[in-house]
C-alpha cells in the first residue's frame, strides 16, 4: 500500500470512530483519546490499541464491538481491537475537537480542570 492510500484509508478509519460514541459521556471514541495507537495492516484488516476512561466500565466489552461492527459495515475492514490500561487515559488525551465538545456538552472545560486536580494532588503531599 502506497502512502497515499495509507493516509486516505487512515483518514477514513478515523471518519468511522468518529461515528462511536461512548455511550456515557457521549463524545466519539477518537476525539474522546481512547485510540492509542492504529495499525493498518492492509486494505481490509486494522489493528486498534484502545483504553477506557475507567478500568471499571461496565462497557468495556461492548466498545470494541461497536468499533468492529462500524469498520465493517462502512468500509468493510476487519478490526482486531485490544484494550489496555496502561498508561490510564486521562482527559490530557482528548483532541481539541473533543475537549470542545466537551466543553459544549457539560459546560466545563475537562482539561483545565483536570490540569488543577492534578496540581494540587501534588501540592498536597
Amino acid at each position: 500500500m502506497n502512502t497515499t492510500d495509507y493516509e486516505s484509508l487512515k483518514k477514513k478509519i478515523i471518519e468511522v470512530l468518529e461515528t462511536v460514541l461512548d455511550p456515557e459521556i457521549g463524545i466519539d471514541v477518537y476525539n474522546l483519546g481512547l485510540i492509542y495507537d492504529m495499525q493498518i495492516v492492509n486494505e481490509k484488516h486494522v489493528k486498534i490499541l484502545m483504553s477506557l476512561t475507567t478500568s471499571l466500565c461496565p462497557l468495556a466489552p461492548l466498545m470494541p464491538l461497536m468499533i468492529i461492527d462500524q469498520l465493517k459495515e462502512k468500509l468493510g475492514i476487519d478490526a482486531d481491537i485490544d484494550i489496555v490500561y496502561e498508561p490510564p487515559w486521562t482527559p490530557l488525551r482528548m483532541t481539541e475537537k473533543g475537549r470542545a465538545m466537551f466543553k459544549e456538552r457539560f459546560g466545563y472545560d475537562i482539561v483545565e480542570w483536570y490540569s488543577q486536580i492534578s496540581r494540587t494532588d501534588k501540592n498536597s503531599k
